[in-house]
């Protein structure tokens, strides 16, 4: 084993996967939940402007979601392939996927920049933006031309993960939304600049989270892992280890985003524009719910990976049901928090202006979407235990089964068959979710004891 003093992240991921799994889960907790207050911050700011200015952003958030997903999901290949490398006691190999990383980042945000501005009105469109498009194109265009920053910055952290250090992009991101929420308001009121503002504030503050982590690689070098040309050697066996986890992870995050575009439209019809306002900004508060399940579940990623590099299949079973237990004692406490305070939680986002009319229904819709959080601690821990492993397809198909299959099916089936509405709609997502978590978390506990079974 490597024995240095700068490997000691690496060495608790193999030693003691429990230890590793909190102590990189607590800063990845604040990290993603500042990835969440850029969308929230936005919100709120824009919801004074009305709520067809607010639900012109909901309308594009499926394709900031696509942004994201990309930058995630590289992170997620990335994360991979570095911490599998260590587990085999391979640093110079580790080091050279490093590059590997950053060089297949801006390769693949430029071609998915230049797809989703040419695809932007007619997706749009196809979900019903109407009169909100305006806004909805306002916001979405400077979003696009900025999104290499918003891609690259997330696949960067993906290299901090590798090594096991989660804690320095939680000092990146935090600068970066206290400075998001320094120029929101500037940039939309005092600018007079509107939904366009808070655009060019959120691509502001990515380029400043990027310029903090090339400081910690190129200026200061005191990084684990040298993402340096010197290091870098192409190899084929890099790349397709990246991908293979990446390029799924992407997809199963942008069938999150072709999700909440179908559903948005799904709304549009049941209901109205305001229903897609109450769904993307109650979606923005899910997420926040959520958060410690999925960075529980990404620290899952790169703990699974060193293990099993280094051939440790316990440890990979021990990781896994250390995360649902822990899971799922925060999804219940975090739902019945939601619930109790779904009003109050409301009139934040909806207090003022014509916003105002949507507070009774993202009110409801807090109080009964969180009926499904335990179930997602369970399947979100089960799909990262397949990234961790490098079965990307099969977590990727995971998601498309949840999302796609399960969550449609049954909000379709409520919502317009049985005629229940928009209520029936949110019913649909809650059933979809309850029944493919529980899935998820049977197959994964499955695949591991295969593993196991290896070393018998």
């Amino acid at each position: 084993m490597i024995c240095n003093d700068s490997s000691n992240n690496v060495d608790i991921m193999l030693e003691n996967p429990k230890k590793a799994l909190i102590k990189m889960s607590m800063p990845l907790i604040v990290s993603l939940l500042i990835t969440s207050f850029y969308n929230l911050i936005d919100a709120a700011w824009v919801s004074g402007l009305g709520a067809d200015a607010l639900a012109g952003v909901g309308f594009f958030t499926p394709i900031f979601m696509i942004l994201i997903g990309f930058g995630n999901g590289l992170g997620s290949g990335a994360a991979f392939a570095l911490s599998k490398y260590l587990g085999e006691e391979n640093k110079p190999k580790a080091d050279n996927a490093s590059v590997h990383s950053i060089i297949i980042d801006i390769i693949l945000s430029l071609l998915i920049t230049a797809v989703l501005l040419i695809l932007l009105n007619p997706i749009l469109n196809a979900m019903g933006a109407d009169n909100t498009i305006g806004y909805a194109t306002d916001y979405g265009v400077i979003i696009l031309f900025g999104s290499i920053f918003i891609i690259l910055s997330n696949a960067l952290y993906g290299i901090f993960r590798g090594e096991g250090d989660t804690t320095r992009p939680m000092y990146a991101m935090i600068a970066s939304a206290i400075l998001n929420m320094i120029l929101d308001p500037i940039f939309i009121y005092t600018l007079n600049l509107g939904v366009k503002g808070a655009a060019v504030a959120t691509i502001i503050s990515s380029i400043f989270v990027i310029l903090i982590l090339l400081y910690w690689f190129y200026i200061k070098k005191d990084t684990y892992l040298k993402p340096n040309l010197v290091n870098f050697e192409f190899k084929n066996e890099i790349s397709t280890d990246i991908i293979k986890v990446g390029i799924p992870a992407s997809i199963q995050l942008l069938n999150n985003a072709f999700f909440a575009a179908v559903f948005s439209a799904l709304l549009a019809y049941l209901g109205s524009t305001d229903s897609v306002a109450v769904y993307s900004t109650g979606w923005r508060i899910v997420t926040i719910g959520t958060t410690p399940l999925l960075a529980i579940g990404t620290a899952l990623i790169s703990v699974i990976a060193a293990n099993y590099g280094a051939k440790n299949y316990k440890n990979i079973q021990i990781a896994h049901r250390y995360a649902m237990k822990v899971s799922i004692v925060i999804a219940f406490v975090v739902a019945i928090l939601t619930n109790v305070f779904s009003g109050d939680i409301a009139s934040i986002f909806a207090s003022t202006g014509t916003s105002v009319r949507i507070a009774p229904e993202l009110t409801s819709f807090l109080a009964w979407i969180v009926i499904y959080y335990p179930t997602m601690a369970v399947g979100v821990a089960s799909t990262y235990v397949f990234q961790g492993i490098g079965k990307g397809i099969t977590a990727m198909f995971q998601t498309i089964m949840r999302e796609t299959g399960f969550t449609i099916f049954f909000a379709v089936l409520l919502g317009v068959v049985l005629d229940y509405g928009v209520w029936g709609a949110w019913m649909g997502i809650v059933l979809g979710e309850i029944i493919s978590n529980n899935i998820t978390m049977v197959w994964a506990d499955w695949q591991v004891k295969k593993l196991m079974d290896i070393n018998d």
